[in-house]
Protein backbone atom coordinates (compact mmCIF):
# COMPACT_ATOMS: atom_id res chain seq x y z
CA UNK A 1 0.00 0.00 0.00
CA UNK A 2 1.30 3.61 -0.91
CA UNK A 3 -0.50 6.80 0.57
CA UNK A 4 0.72 10.33 0.52
CA UNK A 5 -0.60 13.83 -0.45
CA UNK A 6 0.10 15.59 -3.61
CA UNK A 7 -0.64 19.29 -4.51
CA UNK A 8 -4.31 18.98 -3.06
CA UNK A 9 -4.57 15.07 -4.23
CA UNK A 10 -4.79 12.11 -2.14
CA UNK A 11 -2.93 9.40 -3.86
CA UNK A 12 -3.49 5.75 -2.87
CA UNK A 13 -2.13 2.30 -4.14
CA UNK A 14 -4.03 -1.11 -3.20
CA UNK A 15 -3.88 -4.20 -4.33
CA UNK A 16 -4.81 -7.88 -3.09
CA UNK A 17 -8.19 -9.62 -2.79
CA UNK A 18 -11.52 -7.37 -2.19
CA UNK A 19 -11.47 -7.31 1.71
CA UNK A 20 -7.44 -6.83 1.94
CA UNK A 21 -7.21 -3.98 -0.77
CA UNK A 22 -10.49 -2.13 1.02
CA UNK A 23 -8.68 -2.80 4.64
CA UNK A 24 -5.82 -1.22 3.62
CA UNK A 25 -7.63 1.56 1.81
CA UNK A 26 -9.68 2.39 4.86
CA UNK A 27 -6.73 2.41 7.02
CA UNK A 28 -4.89 4.97 4.55
CA UNK A 29 -7.92 7.35 4.31
CA UNK A 30 -9.68 7.04 7.58
CA UNK A 31 -8.24 10.44 9.00
CA UNK A 32 -10.22 12.21 5.96
CA UNK A 33 -13.53 9.81 6.44
CA UNK A 34 -13.90 11.75 9.86
CA UNK A 35 -14.43 14.79 7.88
CA UNK A 36 -17.00 13.44 5.51
CA UNK A 37 -18.81 11.72 7.78
CA UNK A 38 -19.28 15.38 9.81
CA UNK A 39 -20.55 16.93 6.16
CA UNK A 40 -22.63 14.06 6.08
CA UNK A 41 -24.54 14.93 8.47
CA UNK A 42 -25.21 18.22 8.42
CA UNK A 43 -25.61 18.23 4.26
CA UNK A 44 -28.32 15.69 4.69
CA UNK A 45 -30.16 17.65 7.31
CA UNK A 46 -29.54 20.91 6.08
CA UNK A 47 -30.48 20.27 2.56
CA UNK A 48 -32.88 17.48 2.79
CA UNK A 49 -34.10 18.30 6.21
CA UNK A 50 -33.17 14.26 7.00
CA UNK A 51 -30.93 12.77 9.23
CA UNK A 52 -27.91 10.88 7.16
CA UNK A 53 -29.16 7.93 8.89
CA UNK A 54 -32.37 8.03 7.49
CA UNK A 55 -30.28 7.85 3.68
CA UNK A 56 -27.90 4.73 5.22
CA UNK A 57 -31.51 2.98 5.63
CA UNK A 58 -32.79 3.75 1.95
CA UNK A 59 -29.91 2.27 0.98
CA UNK A 60 -30.55 -0.45 3.25
CA UNK A 61 -33.71 -0.62 1.85
CA UNK A 62 -33.12 -0.27 -2.13
CA UNK A 63 -28.70 -1.26 -2.09
CA UNK A 64 -27.65 -3.55 0.18
CA UNK A 65 -28.67 -7.12 -0.48
CA UNK A 66 -28.47 -6.28 -4.32
CA UNK A 67 -24.96 -5.43 -4.00
CA UNK A 68 -24.06 -8.17 -1.41
CA UNK A 69 -25.87 -11.18 -3.93
CA UNK A 70 -24.82 -9.95 -7.28
CA UNK A 71 -21.07 -7.99 -6.58
CA UNK A 72 -19.83 -9.71 -3.35
CA UNK A 73 -16.53 -9.09 -4.20
CA UNK A 74 -17.19 -5.24 -4.58
CA UNK A 75 -18.87 -5.33 -1.31
CA UNK A 76 -16.15 -7.26 0.39
CA UNK A 77 -13.78 -4.49 -0.83
CA UNK A 78 -16.26 -2.45 1.36
CA UNK A 79 -16.40 -4.09 4.27
CA UNK A 80 -12.58 -4.11 4.29
CA UNK A 81 -12.58 -0.33 3.69
CA UNK A 82 -15.11 0.12 6.77
CA UNK A 83 -13.01 -2.57 8.76
CA UNK A 84 -9.83 -0.45 7.94
CA UNK A 85 -11.05 3.05 9.32
CA UNK A 86 -12.36 1.08 12.31
CA UNK A 87 -9.14 -0.58 12.93
CA UNK A 88 -7.76 3.66 12.84
CA UNK A 89 -10.57 4.33 15.62
CA UNK A 90 -12.62 6.02 13.34
CA UNK A 91 -16.38 4.52 13.90
CA UNK A 92 -18.17 2.82 10.54
CA UNK A 93 -19.93 0.31 9.36
CA UNK A 94 -20.57 -1.75 5.59
CA UNK A 95 -24.09 -0.08 5.74
CA UNK A 96 -23.06 3.27 5.81
CA UNK A 97 -19.82 2.77 3.60
CA UNK A 98 -22.39 1.51 0.60
CA UNK A 99 -24.44 4.32 1.58
CA UNK A 100 -21.49 7.09 1.00
CA UNK A 101 -20.27 5.11 -2.10
CA UNK A 102 -23.97 5.40 -3.60
CA UNK A 103 -24.21 9.02 -2.34
CA UNK A 104 -25.43 10.68 -5.14
CA UNK A 105 -28.12 8.01 -6.63
CA UNK A 106 -29.89 8.23 -3.04
CA UNK A 107 -30.01 12.30 -3.16
CA UNK A 108 -30.93 12.32 -6.87
CA UNK A 109 -32.91 9.62 -7.54
CA UNK A 110 -34.07 6.88 -5.27
CA UNK A 111 -35.31 10.23 -1.85
CA UNK A 112 -37.18 11.45 -5.17
CA UNK A 113 -38.53 7.96 -6.13
CA UNK A 114 -38.74 6.28 -2.35
CA UNK A 115 -41.03 9.65 -1.20
CA UNK A 116 -42.50 10.19 -4.54
CA UNK A 117 -42.22 13.50 -4.82
CA UNK A 118 -39.62 13.84 -7.82
CA UNK A 119 -37.57 16.80 -7.71
CA UNK A 120 -38.76 20.11 -9.86
CA UNK A 121 -35.72 20.31 -11.78
CA UNK A 122 -34.79 16.47 -11.60
CA UNK A 123 -31.29 15.09 -10.85
CA UNK A 124 -28.20 17.64 -10.70
CA UNK A 125 -26.12 18.54 -13.60
CA UNK A 126 -22.40 17.83 -12.76
CA UNK A 127 -19.29 17.68 -15.29
CA UNK A 128 -17.94 18.82 -18.78
CA UNK A 129 -15.97 16.64 -20.63
CA UNK A 130 -14.95 16.00 -24.48
CA UNK A 131 -13.25 13.17 -25.85
CA UNK A 132 -11.32 13.81 -29.61
CA UNK A 133 -9.71 11.71 -31.89
CA UNK A 134 -8.52 11.55 -35.52
CA UNK A 135 -8.23 15.30 -37.20
CA UNK A 136 -8.98 16.98 -34.19
CA UNK A 137 -5.81 15.79 -32.46
CA UNK A 138 -2.25 16.32 -32.77
CA UNK A 139 -1.59 13.14 -33.11
CA UNK A 140 -4.32 11.08 -34.45
CA UNK A 141 -4.87 9.16 -31.20
CA UNK A 142 -7.56 10.10 -28.26
CA UNK A 143 -7.22 13.09 -25.86
CA UNK A 144 -9.85 13.00 -22.97
CA UNK A 145 -10.15 16.31 -20.91
CA UNK A 146 -12.90 16.31 -17.79
CA UNK A 147 -13.88 18.60 -14.82
CA UNK A 148 -15.97 18.04 -11.79
CA UNK A 149 -18.02 20.53 -10.93
CA UNK A 150 -20.40 20.24 -7.96
CA UNK A 151 -21.26 21.71 -4.53
CA UNK A 152 -18.12 22.55 -3.01
CA UNK A 153 -19.51 20.58 0.44
CA UNK A 154 -19.35 17.62 -0.76
CA UNK A 155 -17.10 18.12 -4.18
CA UNK A 156 -14.44 18.83 -2.32
CA UNK A 157 -13.93 15.45 -1.62
CA UNK A 158 -13.17 14.29 -4.59
CA UNK A 159 -9.81 14.38 -4.18
CA UNK A 160 -8.53 10.82 -4.38
CA UNK A 161 -6.17 9.45 -6.93
CA UNK A 162 -7.02 5.30 -6.36
CA UNK A 163 -4.73 2.93 -7.85
CA UNK A 164 -6.60 -0.25 -7.76
CA UNK A 165 -4.19 -3.56 -8.75
CA UNK A 166 -6.93 -6.01 -7.90
CA UNK A 167 -5.92 -10.09 -7.65
CA UNK A 168 -8.35 -10.46 -10.47
CA UNK A 169 -9.01 -8.44 -13.61
CA UNK A 170 -7.64 -5.13 -14.87
CA UNK A 171 -5.85 -2.46 -12.97
CA UNK A 172 -7.40 0.50 -12.23
CA UNK A 173 -6.08 4.46 -11.85
CA UNK A 174 -8.84 6.53 -11.11
CA UNK A 175 -9.75 9.86 -9.95
CA UNK A 176 -12.64 9.98 -7.42
CA UNK A 177 -14.13 10.63 -4.19
CA UNK A 178 -12.63 9.64 -0.85
CA UNK A 179 -13.52 6.09 0.45
CA UNK A 180 -15.74 4.98 -2.74
CA UNK A 181 -14.99 1.62 -4.71
CA UNK A 182 -15.29 3.46 -8.35
CA UNK A 183 -14.62 6.87 -8.89
CA UNK A 184 -18.37 9.13 -9.25
CA UNK A 185 -16.49 11.73 -10.86
CA UNK A 186 -15.75 9.70 -13.04
CA UNK A 187 -12.16 9.54 -14.74
CA UNK A 188 -10.17 6.26 -15.09
CA UNK A 189 -7.67 4.52 -17.29
CA UNK A 190 -7.42 0.67 -17.12
CA UNK A 191 -4.68 -2.12 -18.23
CA UNK A 192 -6.74 -2.98 -21.11
CA UNK A 193 -6.42 0.64 -22.54
CA UNK A 194 -10.02 1.66 -22.07
CA UNK A 195 -10.20 5.20 -20.53
CA UNK A 196 -13.40 7.32 -19.37
CA UNK A 197 -15.08 9.92 -18.00
CA UNK A 198 -18.60 11.11 -17.87
CA UNK A 199 -20.90 13.97 -18.09
CA UNK A 200 -24.42 14.30 -15.87
CA UNK A 201 -28.13 14.09 -17.46
CA UNK A 202 -28.97 17.01 -15.85
CA UNK A 203 -32.89 16.98 -14.99
CA UNK A 204 -33.33 12.98 -15.74
CA UNK A 205 -36.37 12.24 -13.36
CA UNK A 206 -36.85 8.23 -13.62
CA UNK A 207 -35.17 5.19 -12.01
CA UNK A 208 -36.09 1.25 -11.28
CA UNK A 209 -34.22 -0.54 -8.17
CA UNK A 210 -32.09 -2.71 -10.41
CA UNK A 211 -28.11 -2.92 -9.73
CA UNK A 212 -26.63 0.66 -8.61
CA UNK A 213 -24.17 2.26 -10.96
CA UNK A 214 -21.50 2.18 -8.58
CA UNK A 215 -21.31 -1.36 -9.16
CA UNK A 216 -21.28 -1.59 -12.86
CA UNK A 217 -19.32 1.03 -14.05
CA UNK A 218 -16.58 -0.36 -11.60
CA UNK A 219 -17.38 -3.68 -12.99
CA UNK A 220 -16.71 -2.23 -16.45
CA UNK A 221 -12.97 -0.64 -15.49
CA UNK A 222 -12.22 -3.98 -13.80
CA UNK A 223 -13.20 -6.71 -16.28
CA UNK A 224 -14.34 -4.39 -19.37
CA UNK A 225 -12.12 -5.60 -22.30
CA UNK A 226 -13.56 -3.34 -25.12
CA UNK A 227 -15.97 -0.80 -25.54
CA UNK A 228 -18.79 -3.41 -26.33
CA UNK A 229 -18.48 -4.95 -22.71
CA UNK A 230 -18.73 -1.45 -21.42
CA UNK A 231 -21.88 -1.25 -23.37
CA UNK A 232 -23.16 -4.30 -22.20
CA UNK A 233 -22.08 -4.09 -18.51
CA UNK A 234 -23.85 -0.38 -18.47
CA UNK A 235 -26.89 -1.44 -19.98
CA UNK A 236 -27.66 -4.81 -17.80
CA UNK A 237 -29.87 -4.36 -15.18
CA UNK A 238 -29.63 -0.60 -15.62
CA UNK A 239 -31.39 1.59 -12.79
CA UNK A 240 -31.10 4.60 -14.24
CA UNK A 241 -29.18 6.08 -11.26
CA UNK A 242 -26.59 8.66 -11.78
CA UNK A 243 -28.29 8.70 -15.46
CA UNK A 244 -24.86 9.98 -17.10
CA UNK A 245 -23.58 10.79 -20.86
CA UNK A 246 -20.37 8.32 -20.64
CA UNK A 247 -17.07 9.02 -22.74
CA UNK A 248 -14.65 5.85 -23.34
CA UNK A 249 -11.87 5.74 -25.56
CA UNK A 250 -10.06 2.50 -26.24
CA UNK A 251 -6.58 3.30 -27.41
CA UNK A 252 -5.94 -0.07 -28.96
CA UNK A 253 -8.17 0.52 -31.66
CA UNK A 254 -8.21 4.47 -31.53
CA UNK A 255 -12.42 4.50 -31.19
CA UNK A 256 -13.91 7.02 -29.16
CA UNK A 257 -17.79 6.19 -27.85
CA UNK A 258 -20.04 8.39 -25.88
CA UNK A 259 -23.17 6.29 -24.43
CA UNK A 260 -25.87 8.27 -23.48
CA UNK A 261 -27.67 6.25 -20.87
CA UNK A 262 -31.17 7.14 -19.78
CA UNK A 263 -33.46 4.23 -18.31
CA UNK A 264 -35.51 3.12 -21.37
CA UNK A 265 -33.57 4.98 -23.71
CA UNK A 266 -30.10 4.69 -24.61
CA UNK A 267 -27.95 6.34 -27.19
CA UNK A 268 -25.05 4.77 -28.40
CA UNK A 269 -22.48 6.52 -31.18
CA UNK A 270 -18.67 5.72 -32.06
CA UNK A 271 -16.09 7.22 -33.86
CA UNK A 272 -12.91 6.76 -35.57
CA UNK A 273 -12.12 10.91 -36.53
CA UNK A 274 -14.10 13.48 -34.87
CA UNK A 275 -14.96 14.42 -31.07
CA UNK A 276 -18.24 14.17 -28.86
CA UNK A 277 -18.98 16.42 -25.99
CA UNK A 278 -20.40 16.00 -22.29
CA UNK A 279 -22.35 19.38 -21.39
CA UNK A 280 -24.90 17.18 -19.04
CA UNK A 281 -28.28 17.36 -21.39
CA UNK A 282 -28.93 14.39 -23.80
CA UNK A 283 -29.16 14.81 -27.30
CA UNK A 284 -30.83 11.86 -27.65
CA UNK A 285 -34.53 13.70 -27.67
CA UNK A 286 -36.08 10.76 -26.57
CA UNK A 287 -33.74 11.16 -23.10
CA UNK A 288 -34.01 14.24 -23.17
CA UNK A 289 -37.91 15.03 -23.62
CA UNK A 290 -39.66 11.59 -22.31
CA UNK A 291 -37.15 11.35 -18.86
CA UNK A 292 -35.91 14.43 -17.86
CA UNK A 293 -37.49 17.68 -17.12
CA UNK A 294 -35.98 21.66 -17.92
CA UNK A 295 -32.53 20.61 -19.50
CA UNK A 296 -31.59 23.83 -20.56
CA UNK A 297 -29.75 22.48 -23.73
CA UNK A 298 -30.70 25.93 -25.87
CA UNK A 299 -30.40 28.48 -23.04
CA UNK A 300 -27.41 30.15 -23.29
CA UNK A 301 -28.29 31.60 -19.92
CA UNK A 302 -27.39 28.18 -18.51
CA UNK A 303 -24.21 26.49 -18.84
CA UNK A 304 -25.59 23.26 -20.58
CA UNK A 305 -26.69 25.86 -24.14
CA UNK A 306 -23.43 27.41 -23.54
CA UNK A 307 -21.31 24.72 -23.39
CA UNK A 308 -23.22 23.13 -25.65
CA UNK A 309 -22.18 26.51 -28.22
CA UNK A 310 -18.60 26.94 -26.31
CA UNK A 311 -17.25 23.42 -26.56
CA UNK A 312 -17.47 23.08 -30.61
CA UNK A 313 -16.08 26.34 -31.01
CA UNK A 314 -13.05 25.52 -29.09
CA UNK A 315 -12.83 22.14 -30.43
CA UNK A 316 -12.57 23.98 -34.45
CA UNK A 317 -9.92 26.29 -32.94
CA UNK A 318 -7.72 23.58 -32.00
CA UNK A 319 -8.64 21.25 -34.71
CA UNK A 320 -5.44 19.14 -35.79
CA UNK A 321 -3.78 20.50 -32.64
CA UNK A 322 -5.21 19.52 -29.69
CA UNK A 323 -2.99 17.89 -27.06
CA UNK A 324 -2.43 17.48 -23.25
CA UNK A 325 -1.17 21.49 -23.43
CA UNK A 326 -4.43 22.66 -25.67
CA UNK A 327 -6.47 20.03 -23.54
CA UNK A 328 -6.24 22.32 -20.42
CA UNK A 329 -6.11 25.14 -21.84
CA UNK A 330 -9.96 24.45 -23.17
CA UNK A 331 -10.42 23.32 -19.93
CA UNK A 332 -10.01 26.39 -18.35
CA UNK A 333 -12.01 28.35 -20.68
CA UNK A 334 -13.43 31.20 -19.25
CA UNK A 335 -15.57 32.90 -22.56
CA UNK A 336 -18.94 33.43 -21.69
CA UNK A 337 -20.73 32.90 -25.20
CA UNK A 338 -24.06 34.95 -23.65
CA UNK A 339 -22.51 38.08 -22.46
CA UNK A 340 -20.07 37.60 -25.46
CA UNK A 341 -16.75 38.21 -23.21
CA UNK A 342 -13.99 36.30 -20.51
CA UNK A 343 -15.86 35.70 -17.47
CA UNK A 344 -15.71 33.24 -15.33
CA UNK A 345 -18.88 32.27 -14.39
CA UNK A 346 -21.46 28.82 -14.06
CA UNK A 347 -21.79 28.94 -18.10
CA UNK A 348 -17.92 28.77 -19.05
CA UNK A 349 -16.38 25.30 -19.29
CA UNK A 350 -14.85 26.02 -16.12
CA UNK A 351 -17.55 26.80 -14.00
CA UNK A 352 -17.49 29.74 -11.00
CA UNK A 353 -21.25 30.03 -9.65
CA UNK A 354 -19.32 30.90 -7.03
CA UNK A 355 -18.35 34.11 -8.94
CA UNK A 356 -21.48 34.53 -10.86
CA UNK A 357 -24.18 36.98 -9.59
CA UNK A 358 -27.19 35.19 -11.89
CA UNK A 359 -28.54 38.27 -13.18
CA UNK A 360 -29.93 36.32 -16.09
CA UNK A 361 -31.34 33.19 -14.00
CA UNK A 362 -35.14 33.74 -12.61
CA UNK A 363 -36.09 29.78 -12.24
CA UNK A 364 -36.89 28.72 -8.87
CA UNK A 365 -35.16 26.02 -8.60
CA UNK A 366 -31.76 26.99 -10.25
CA UNK A 367 -28.36 27.53 -8.62
CA UNK A 368 -28.76 30.62 -6.65
CA UNK A 369 -26.40 33.88 -6.57
CA UNK A 370 -23.24 33.29 -5.86
CA UNK A 371 -23.66 29.51 -4.92
CA UNK A 372 -20.78 27.58 -3.16
CA UNK A 373 -20.44 25.17 -6.35
CA UNK A 374 -18.45 24.68 -9.62
CA UNK A 375 -15.49 22.91 -10.85
CA UNK A 376 -13.06 21.70 -8.57
CA UNK A 377 -10.41 20.06 -10.98
CA UNK A 378 -9.36 19.31 -14.41
CA UNK A 379 -8.44 16.07 -15.66
CA UNK A 380 -6.17 15.61 -18.89
CA UNK A 381 -5.20 11.97 -20.27
CA UNK A 382 -3.99 11.29 -23.82
CA UNK A 383 -3.59 7.79 -25.48
CA UNK A 384 -0.01 7.97 -25.13
CA UNK A 385 -0.29 8.62 -21.21
CA UNK A 386 -2.93 5.66 -21.12
CA UNK A 387 -0.01 3.36 -22.57
CA UNK A 388 1.39 4.37 -19.34
CA UNK A 389 -1.25 4.53 -17.39
CA UNK A 390 -0.72 8.13 -16.42
CA UNK A 391 -2.98 11.14 -16.13
CA UNK A 392 -2.55 14.65 -15.64
CA UNK A 393 -4.48 16.72 -13.05
CA UNK A 394 -4.99 19.63 -11.56
CA UNK A 395 -7.09 20.10 -8.12
CA UNK A 396 -9.17 23.11 -7.25
CA UNK A 397 -10.56 23.75 -10.67
CA UNK A 398 -9.27 23.94 -14.41
CA UNK A 399 -7.97 27.24 -14.36
CA UNK A 400 -6.37 27.66 -11.05
CA UNK A 401 -8.31 30.32 -9.44
CA UNK A 402 -8.57 29.71 -5.53
CA UNK A 403 -11.11 29.68 -3.73
CA UNK A 404 -10.60 30.99 0.12
CA UNK A 405 -13.30 29.98 2.07
CA UNK A 406 -13.10 32.59 5.16
CA UNK A 407 -12.82 35.40 1.69
CA UNK A 408 -16.18 34.00 0.35
CA UNK A 409 -18.50 33.53 3.34
CA UNK A 410 -16.74 37.23 3.97
CA UNK A 411 -18.10 38.79 0.61
CA UNK A 412 -20.98 36.32 0.60
CA UNK A 413 -22.93 36.14 4.44
CA UNK A 414 -25.96 34.33 3.29
CA UNK A 415 -22.98 31.59 2.93
CA UNK A 416 -21.76 31.81 6.21
CA UNK A 417 -22.96 28.74 7.94
CA UNK A 418 -21.46 26.57 5.80
CA UNK A 419 -18.06 28.35 6.74
CA UNK A 420 -17.37 24.91 9.26
CA UNK A 421 -17.73 22.40 6.61
CA UNK A 422 -15.96 23.80 3.33
CA UNK A 423 -12.58 23.95 2.63
CA UNK A 424 -9.44 25.85 0.71
CA UNK A 425 -8.51 25.10 -2.21
CA UNK A 426 -5.45 27.11 -3.42
CA UNK A 427 -3.75 27.61 -6.62
CA UNK A 428 -2.29 23.78 -7.69
CA UNK A 429 -0.05 22.99 -10.28
CA UNK A 430 -0.63 20.24 -13.04
CA UNK A 431 0.19 17.10 -11.74
CA UNK A 432 0.87 13.52 -13.42
CA UNK A 433 -0.01 11.05 -11.71
CA UNK A 434 0.83 7.11 -12.12
CA UNK A 435 0.14 3.63 -11.43
CA UNK A 436 3.92 3.39 -10.23
CA UNK A 437 4.93 6.79 -9.08
CA UNK A 438 3.97 10.51 -8.56
CA UNK A 439 6.47 12.80 -11.28
CA UNK A 440 6.98 16.14 -10.07
CA UNK A 441 6.05 19.16 -12.10
CA UNK A 442 10.18 19.17 -13.24
CA UNK A 443 9.14 15.99 -14.86
CA UNK A 444 6.52 17.45 -16.87
CA UNK A 445 8.51 20.11 -18.88
CA UNK A 446 7.93 17.95 -22.06
CA UNK A 447 4.07 17.71 -21.49
CA UNK A 448 3.55 21.28 -19.78
CA UNK A 449 4.25 24.33 -22.38
CA UNK A 450 3.24 26.90 -20.34
CA UNK A 451 1.19 26.51 -16.59
CA UNK A 452 -2.32 27.45 -16.02
CA UNK A 453 -3.19 30.00 -13.41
Amino acid sequence: MTCYEKNGWIYVSISGAPYERGFSYGKCVSKYMSDVFEMLKFNSLNSYGREWSYFIHLSDIYLFNIIKKNYKEFFDEMQGFSDGCCENGVKTDIHEIIAWNNMIGLLDYIYPFHSKTPKKNGANDKCTTFIACGDYTKDGKIVLCHNNFSEFIDGQYANVVLDIKPDKGNRILLQGFIGWIWSGTDFFVTSAGIIGAESTLGGFDKYENKHPISCRIRQCMQYGENLDDYVDILTNNNSGDYANAWYFGDINTNEIMMLELGLKYVNVQRKTNGYFIGMNAAFDPRIRNLECVNTGIDDVRRHQGARKVRIPQLMEKYKGKICPETAMTIMGDHYDVYLKKNNPCARTVCAHYELDAREFMSQESRPLPFAPRGAVDGCVIDSKMAKKMTFLLRWGNSCGIPFVVKDFCKKHPQWDYLEKYLKDRPTQPWTLFSVKTNRTRKNLSNILVHHLG
